[in-house]
C-alpha cells in the first residue's frame, strides 16, 4: 500500500516527564514546534514563499510505501508473564519533504528535543570566514588589523640567513583573487551519525581547507642586534586547514528531503533492537530516520570569526614553516641588506599543506540550504 500525507502538526511532544526525566528533566523524549510534511514540491530548485512555490508544496502529498505497525512482546509463549514492551510506526520507505520550525533564522526554533537516531548524509558547502584589515572591493567595510598585541605571538624566522623576531605586527589578511577581508574555503562535512535521548543539540565534524590568504602591512623586527626593523610585509598563505568542531542546535535543521528514507516512530519500555533499525531504541520514545539525510549545502549565511586559539596555532605553524632552511625569506639580490635597508621584508609564500590542522569551534550556524517554503497558502509562515 501506499499511504499519501500532506500533514501540518503546530505542536508534537511526547514523553514529556515520565521515565526519562533522569536522563534530563522537565523536557520531552520528543517535542518539536511546527512539523510540516509534504511532497518534495518546487524544494529541488527554489525554496521560498512565492506564491508557485507554495502552491507546489501544498498541492504535494509524502508517500508512505508499505506503511506497517509492529509490536515487541517479551515471553510470547507464557500466557502468564507475556506482555507488549513496544509498538513501532513505520513504512518500507518514505519520499517527501518534512520542515521543522516556521522559518530559517537566526532565531532557534523548530526542533526542541530529540530522542532518536539520524544519520546526516556527506554534504558540502563554502566556508566564509572573517579575515583582517582593510578591504580592497569596494564598499566593504573594513575590519580590526590582526596585531601582535592581540595574538601574543611573534613571527620568526631567517631572512637571508639571518634569525629575526618580530616585535610588533599590523597586518592584512585578505582574499587573494578578490581582495575581500572576507576569507573562503572548502567546507567538507562527512557522514556522521546524530543519536541520543532528549538532545537538543549535535557535535559534527567538519573540515576545511582555506587557500590563497595575501598578507600584508607593517612589521617590526628584531635583526642583527637592530631594534625596530620597521618595514612593509607581503606574502600568501595557503593551504591552511582548518579542523572544525560545530556545536549545532537541532533547532537550527529546519528541514530533510525523505529520498526513500524508512522512518520509524517508537514506544518502549525497555532498550529495543526493532528488526529492521539500525539504532537501538532507546527506552521511552524514539524517532529514526534510517538511511542517510540530506541536509543539503551546509555553507553559514555569514561569515563567522577566526577565534584567536585557531589563529594562534596557525601563526605557530607559520613559525614552523619559515623556521625549515628551504623556507627562509629570500631578501632580493643583495641578500639581507635588502631587507634591512630596503621597504620591504617579503615573507613569501608560506605552503601549510603538510601543516596540523588547526581547530576551530563553531556554534549554531545558520545553514544557507536550509531555507524552505511554507506548507501553506497566502502569507501564513504556519497554518
Amino acid at each position: 500500500a501506499d499511504l499519501e500525507l500532506n500533514v501540518n502538526i503546530k505542536k508534537l511532544q511526547l514523553g514529556c516527564g515520565g521515565v526519562n526525566n533522569s536522563i534530563r528533566s522537565g523536557v520531552c523524549d520528543i517535542d518539536i514546534d511546527n512539523i510540516s510534511l509534504s511532497g518534495l514540491g518546487n524544494s529541488a530548485s527554489s525554496n521560498t514563499g512565492s506564491d508557485s512555490d507554495r502552491a507546489a508544496r501544498v498541492g504535494s502529498s509524502a508517500v508512505l510505501t508499505n506503511p506497517f505497525i509492529q509490536f515487541a512482546i517479551k515471553n510470547p509463549d507464557s500466557a502468564s508473564t507475556r506482555e507488549v514492551v513496544g509498538i513501532n510506526l513505520s513504512s518500507e520507505k518514505a519520499m517527501g519533504l518534512i520542515t521543522f520550525g516556521l522559518e530559517n533564522s537566526d532565531t532557534p526554533n523548530g526542533i526542541n528535543t530529540l530522542s532518536g537516531f539520524m544519520t546526516v548524509a556527506a554534504t558540502s558547502g563554502l566556508a566564509k570566514v572573517n579575515g583582517f584589515g582593510t578591504s580592497l572591493v569596494s564598499g566593504e567595510a573594513a575590519k580590526g588589523a590582526l596585531t601582535q598585541s592581540y595574538t601574543g605571538v611573534a613571527i620568526k624566522g631567517k631572512a637571508s640567513g639571518v634569525n629575526f623576531t618580530t616585535k610588533s605586527y599590523n597586518l592584512n589578511l585578505r582574499d587573494s583573487a578578490t581582495g575581500s577581508n572576507v576569507l573562503n574555503g572548502i567546507l567538507n562535512l562527512p557522514q556522521q551519525d546524530i543519536t541520543g535521548k532528549r538532545i537538543s543539540s549535535a557535535i559534527l565534524k567538519a573540515n576545511a581547507t582555506v587557500n590563497d590568504i595575501a598578507i600584508s602591512g607593517n612589521i617590526v623586527a628584531n635583526a642583527l642586534l637592530i631594534i625596530n626593523l620597521d618595514r612593509e610585509t607581503t606574502g600568501t598563505i595557503k593551504n591552511l586547514k582548518v579542523d572544525a568542531t560545530i556545536d549545532e542546535g537541532l533547532n537550527f535543521f529546519h528541514k530533510a528531503s525523505l529520498n526513500g528514507t524508512p522512518a520509524s516512530l517508537s514506544l518502549q519500555s525497555q532498550d529495543l533492537q526493532w528488526t529492521a533499525n539500525k539504532s537501538v531504541a532507546a527506552r521511552g520514545w524514539w524517532l529514526e530516520f534510517s538511511n542517510p539525510i540530506d541536509i543539503g549545502d551546509i555553507t553559514p549565511s555569514k561569515a563567522v570569526n577566526i577565534e584567536l586559539p585557531t589563529l594562534v596555532e596557525t601563526l605557530g605553524q607559520i613559525n614552523t614553516f619559515l623556521a625549515k632552511p628551504a623556507n627562509e625569506i629570500n631578501c632580493g639580490s643583495w641578500g639581507i641588506l635588502s631587507c634591512l635597508f630596503g621597504s620591504s621584508i617579503p615573507v613569501g609564500t608560506v605552503d601549510l599543506t603538510n601543516a596540523p590542522a588547526a581547530s576551530m569551534p563553531l556554534k549554531d550556524l545558520v545553514l544557507k540550504k536550509q531555507d524552505f517554503t511554507p506548507n501553506c497558502y497566502g502569507s501564513l509562515k504556519f497554518c
